[in-house]
């Protein structure tokens, strides 16, 4: 029987999570399967995988033909890695505490790319938080000269209108008694 490591599609719509399945590879995606191996969701960032070690490799070692994607997942577990060690020490290149050793330095470099990726993801959604903050104490600033330029100008425009009535008033009285002698004068000529 010739066996797949695939992919086995779960969640709803625009959200996928997937179970990494060993599969005959004639039965449907989402059909049959021989065993499950692990979890893939790539929601999360970086994408969350749980897999059973020990299960993959022995899949590999007795023939399973992973897919593309599923080939990438465990190349990032190690899993591939692990079974190019084992076939080292089968051909005599170097002997299993060598094997160890390689794959146990692998390991601690993989966590600690993985760790400050999480780090960097953070310290950038903190520097988020921090600018989308000051851009909201900008804007609550703004809003609030606003509010206070609206408010303001209403109290001082009250002793300017008095002080046009006031001028208007003054130049209407200077201006009234011209006018009633130039009425006074009118109304000489016409009777004279």
């Amino acid at each position: 029987m010739a066996t797949k490591i695939r992919l086995q599609r779960h969640g709803k719509k625009g959200k996928p999570f997937y179970h990494v399945v060993v599969a005959d590879s004639r039965a449907p995606r989402d059909g049959k399967f021989i065993e499950r191996l692990g979890s893939y969701n790539p929601n999360t960032n970086p994408a969350t995988i749980v897999l059973d070690f020990d299960r993959a490799l022995y899949w590999l070692n007795v023939g399973a033909q992973p897919t593309d994607t599923t080939r990438s997942i465990l190349s990032y577990k190690g899993v591939l890695y692990k079974k190019h060690l084992e076939g080292g020490v089968k051909k005599g290149a170097f002997d299993e505490a060598k094997a160890e050793e390689l794959f146990a330095k692998w390991v601690e470099d993989k966590e600690a790319k993985i760790e400050g990726k999480k780090s960097g993801l953070a310290q950038s959604k903190d520097e988020a938080k921090k600018v989308a903050l000051e851009a909201e104490a900008k804007k609550k600033a703004e809003k609030a000269a606003a509010i206070e330029a609206k408010n303001t100008p209403a109290v001082e425009e009250a002793p300017a209108e008095e002080e046009v009535v006031a001028e208007v008033e003054a130049s209407d009285a200077t201006e009234a008694p011209e006018t009633t002698e130039a009425a006074a004068e009118n109304t000489e000529e016409t009777e004279g």
